[in-house]
């Protein structure tokens, strides 16, 4: 499939992602959005932790986000630079955190897969981690840094591909795939519509709080008595803090799971409790039954690239760069081959 010129369904964080490369291949380039701040990426942390966000057992998966992450810093450079506009992409790593025995014990098999998939990842004594982060509970029963972990805030990533793109986006909702040309579905769960793929939208609630700068350096993942919950530091104060995962389609926001990952969150930071709980949001993660992405050539003139679940700004560059050169160029690179969206039958 090597084209001139492309549509692009779908304006989050993929879609456009995979306009901006295709716009500077020198393709024409039409990115259709309807969604505006409702995909996703509107409430993703932006944590870009490889090991951290594939399963045990999904070498494929993980092998892509590793792969991903080391293109993340040239990504985001290049955006800054291109648009001017900073994308708060940040290198000071990750701790990850225990609470109790048990906590400990689930974290390590963490660390240990990081390890196996050449991560980096050191263990620390609790006086050592409180020396790091202050501001964390002196009941931890131990943790760890995992140094090559970044953090990026996504809604400045998208407002500058948005910028970079300018008019190249069109605010519309498509419903019939055009024929005329070649089209990248980057839909998110509207995917399944569109090409009877089979996508489905995982609901999620995340939480913003705000309080003085510096409370946290890093981004912390934790858990507390078998609650797993992150906590992302941004430079002006603003905590995010995530996240539930349940197999519903709703967008209600219910008071138990705020309490779940207050509770959570305030046992690793008590400071926490002082801050001022500004947003409470839930969005809807596209995943496949497999939950790795669909990626490639569907059918004559149709690439999709959807399904992303937890990881779609993690995956972001290497997202963009291979269906940017398959739909140049016509050629698929061997990465893809793993996430063919024909795979389920």
């Amino acid at each position: 499939m090597s084209a001139t010129r492309v549509v692009v369904v779908g304006g989050g964080i993929i879609g456009l992602s995979i306009g901006w490369r295709c716009a500077q291949r020198g393709l024409t380039v039409t990115v259709h959005d309807s969604a505006g701040d409702d995909g996703a990426w509107y409430a993703a942390a932006g944590m870009l932790a490889p090991a951290g966000e594939a399963g045990f057992g999904q070498e494929a998966l993980t092998g892509l986000l590793v792969e991903s992450a080391t293109r993340w810093p040239d990504f985001a450079a290049e955006l800054e630079r291109e648009t001017g506009i900073a994308v708060g992409y940040d290198t000071v790593g990750t701790l990850s955190v225990a609470l109790t025995a048990d906590d400990l014990a689930e974290a390590r098999r963490l660390w240990e897969y990081r390890r196996e998939h050449g991560l980096g990842v050191s263990p620390l004594l609790p006086s050592a981690i409180r020396e790091r982060e202050p501001a964390l509970s002196p009941r931890l029963r131990g943790g760890a840094h995992a140094p090559d972990d970044r953090q990026v805030d996504p809604r400045r990533v998208v407002a500058a591909l948005r910028a970079a793109l300018g008019p190249a986006i069109v605010r519309d909702r498509v419903t019939d795939l055009p024929a005329s040309r070649p089209v990248v579905v980057a839909a998110g769960s509207g995917t399944a519509a569109l090409t009877g793929l089979p996508v489905r939208p995982v609901k999620g609630l995340v939480l913003r709080l705000r309080g003085e700068p510096g409370l946290l350096r890093h981004v912390v993942s934790g858990w507390a008595d078998g609650r797993h919950v992150y906590l992302v530091p941004r430079a002006d104060g603003e905590v995010v803090v995530g996240a539930t995962q349940e197999e519903r389609v709703d967008a209600t926001v219910t008071a138990g799971q705020v309490l779940d990952l207050l509770r959570a969150a305030t046992d690793l930071v008590p400071d926490l409790g002082e801050c001022e709980l500004v947003e409470t949001l839930v969005r809807h993660r596209p995943a496949t039954p497999d939950n790795a992405p669909l990626l490639g050539a569907y059918g004559e003139g149709v690439v999709v690239a959807a399904g992303h679940h937890r990881n779609g700004v993690l995956l972001a560059p290497v997202t963009a760069d291979l269906i940017a050169e398959l739909v140049a160029t016509g050629k698929s690179a061997p990465l893809l081959d793993a996430f063919a969206p024909g795979r389920f039958g």
